[in-house]
């Protein structure tokens, strides 16, 4: 990462960060790997999921909500009951006997029932259907490791619903979707893997020879037209289909799977899924599965240990804290915070019955990357003192361009996308 993200203090691993800055906690009580987001780490989430929210807008995507749980017959039919139930969390019984329910352990069998439920026309591909979907996996508990590896987490998932002649233009643009995103949050540092069968046990992915060989054979063509550097690893493809992977080097030299592209001909199949083609006939879709994050819980541990929980301040749950040096300067302090939060910049005043000093002190603590300081010089020549977390005092201002200093740096990942 570029100098931006470079840590200022000692390298603290991101559970330690997550609880010095209040951005989420873990609870035996609760349960082993399912984490659970504070007030700050809410903001810094939902700052992400903005984030790539828009960028998806742009690009045709159609946000989508499905539910947490599924029919146990849902799985069956998608084929990952057979693939994975027997180490999964087992079913949900109700009062009537015969019916079960699945915690979700993945998003597409539900985005294959939105594609199901209305007819289209090979006019409306493709169709692109994107939610952040929260998922349930019984992970071992020795492969636990805080946010990297969880039994609960929110994949930014989506599904393309497209026609055959439409699937490689389709994969570019999800491949330079995932590159963007990559260089807006300045992960440079990754690996691209492409995963194929085994080709000594292909009696264990679903799906007919003829639909492997034309994934499999797409994917290779799309890599070396787009000419990156990949490795080939046999074995790793998904059960339905193979991939494209992004593996992202954490500030531990560690690699972490974030985004993949998946090519799937075998759940339109599963599903019965048609569209009507050009000669008023029955056709069966193509679907590409996408996730640039893969995990928000963990492209999030990543950010927090390359940034040390400084925070690009457009990312950061806390932007700016007002520092008055006495309440007697609370008047002024709550008319700078008021033509801030106009402007949506998250702000507040410590009112903390402690001396100034101290109050720099816990905010450089807790990398709250912009200061303002205010006492009585500043309030009689309508001024502010402003202070950047990590280099210090910045110098005095009119109350305009101090704001509107801050406003554009806030501003900044809005005018990129």
């Amino acid at each position: 990462m570029k100098k931006y993200y470079t840590a200022i203090d000692p390298l603290i691993d991101h559970k330690q960060l997550g609880q010095k800055l209040k951005l989420f906690i873990f609870s035996n009580n609760v349960g082993q790997g399912l984490p659970m987001w504070l007030p700050k780490g809410v903001i810094l989430r939902n700052n992400l999921e903005n984030f790539l929210t828009k960028i998806q807008q742009k690009s045709g995507y159609e946000m989508i909500i499905t539910p947490h749980i599924g029919s146990k017959k849902l799985y069956i039919q998608s084929g990952h009951w057979s693939k994975y139930g027997p180490e999964s969390f087992q079913p949900i019984k109700t009062p009537d006997q015969n019916e079960e329910f699945i915690i979700k352990p993945m998003n597409c069998p539900h985005h294959c029932e939105v594609y199901k439920s209305q007819q289209w026309s090979y006019r409306d591909l493709p169709k692109r259907f994107a939610e952040f979907g929260t998922v349930y996996r019984y992970e071992q508990s020795g492969e636990l490791q805080g946010l990297t590896r969880t039994r609960c987490f929110t994949q930014d998932d989506a599904h393309i619903f497209c026609t055959d002649n439409q699937l490689c233009e389709e994969f570019q643009k999800v491949l330079d979707l995932i590159l963007n995103i990559f260089k807006y949050l300045e992960f440079y540092k990754y690996t691209v893997r492409i995963s194929l069968r085994d080709p000594n046990k292909k009696k264990y992915y679903l799906g007919t020879e003829q639909n492997w060989n034309k994934a499999e054979k797409y994917i290779l063509e799309i890599v070396k037209a787009k000419k990156i550097h990949v490795i080939t690893n046999y074995g790793e493809a998904a059960f339905y289909g193979p991939k494209l992977d992004f593996l992202v080097q954490d500030s531990l030299n560690r690699y972490w799977q974030l985004g993949t592209i998946q090519i799937d001909y075998n759940l339109p199949e599963r599903f019965n899924l048609c569209y009507i083609g050009k000669n008023n006939d029955k056709c069966r879709p193509v679907m590409i599965h996408r996730a640039p994050f893969g995990s928000i819980e963990r492209v999030l541990s990543i950010i927090i240990e390359h940034t040390q929980g400084n925070f690009p301040l457009w990312l950061s749950p806390d932007q700016v804290v007002i520092i008055p040096i006495s309440d007697k300067y609370i008047m002024y302090a709550k008319k700078i915070l008021n033509l801030m939060l106009n402007l949506k910049i998250r702000v507040f005043i410590d009112r903390r019955n402690e001396k100034m000093d101290k109050k720099i002190r816990d905010s450089e603590d807790q990398k709250i990357p912009y200061m303002i300081i205010l006492g009585n010089k500043e309030e009689k020549n309508k001024m502010l003192s402003l202070r950047r977390h990590g280099i210090g005092h910045l110098g005095v201002f009119s109350i305009d361009h101090g704001i509107n200093l801050i406003f554009k740096e806030t501003d900044k990942i809005i005018k990129l996308l």
